[in-house]
């Protein structure tokens, strides 16, 4: 099996420490920051579809804050004290939303004569809605599809490098101890796989083992240093667990 990356290697070309580098912007900054921006898009999307219960205007929201979050000089609130690209995504989207919702609150304001306090939402304002019932609420939703989007990034890296082995049955017979599908035994694994069952075990614990160290990589990517691995990781096995 593949050996674990050390921690120097990973950080020496994370994304977004090349983002912070230079606040997005050389074009080798900027491309990080997009690649990062479609990585960690769904998070977004999950976020604001809880906080307006509404999926067209969650992604049109999205779609437009991301738009913006590209633009030129837009990284200038990018703060190293706040390392997380996590982190500073939600900020700024939560920032984008405020900042929307004033614009579009003045511009009626400066419509009507009479001044009307809006306290809900419109066809074409946010407002300022009190909080309805839900499961989680927005912030929640956010943390949970990150990690989710964390494992599947990794899972697919996994199968990728499985499958360039040309390992790809390998992986699929072995990948129910990863997501808790299946129904095979590990006497069947072990049939189907030609191995014994002790070969079966180490190869899914050398699995579980990798798998691990591609979601840490994936978590790398996102943050500046290497000492917020270990947070976030346990950051995600917590939100995950809710």
């Amino acid at each position: 099996m593949t050996d674990p990356i050390p921690a120097h290697a990973v950080f020496a070309t994370t994304q977004w420490t090349r983002v912070l580098a230079t606040r997005g912007e050389s074009s080798e900054a900027r491309a990080a920051l997009s690649d990062l921006c479609s990585a960690y898009y769904e998070p977004v999307v999950k976020f604001l579809r809880a906080r307006f219960h509404d999926d067209d205007r969650a992604r049109e929201f999205a779609h437009e804050f991301f738009a913006h979050l590209l633009e030129r000089n837009s990284l200038a609130g990018a703060d190293r004290a706040r390392g997380r690209f996590r982190s500073y995504l939600l900020g700024a989207v939560k920032h984008f939303i405020a900042d929307r919702h004033d614009r579009e609150l003045a511009a009626k304001r400066g419509a009507w004569a009479e001044h009307v306090s809006i306290d809900v939402g419109t066809d074409t304002s946010p407002g300022i809605d009190p909080p309805a019932t839900q499961e989680y609420p927005p912030e929640v939703e956010f943390d949970r599809q990150w990690a989710m989007t964390m494992l599947d990034r990794a899972m697919k890296q996994l199968s990728a490098d499985f499958t360039s082995a040309g390992n790809a049955e390998h992986f699929n017979i072995l990948k129910p101890w990863l997501t808790g599908g299946g129904s095979d035994s590990q006497a069947d694994a072990a049939h189907r796989l030609g191995l014994n069952e002790g070969a079966v075990k180490v190869a899914i614990h050398r699995l579980r083992k990798r798998f691990r160290e591609l979601v840490k990589t994936e978590i790398a990517n996102t943050v500046e240093d290497a000492s917020e691995v270990a947070g976030e990781m346990s950051h995600l096995v917590t939100v995950l667990s809710k």
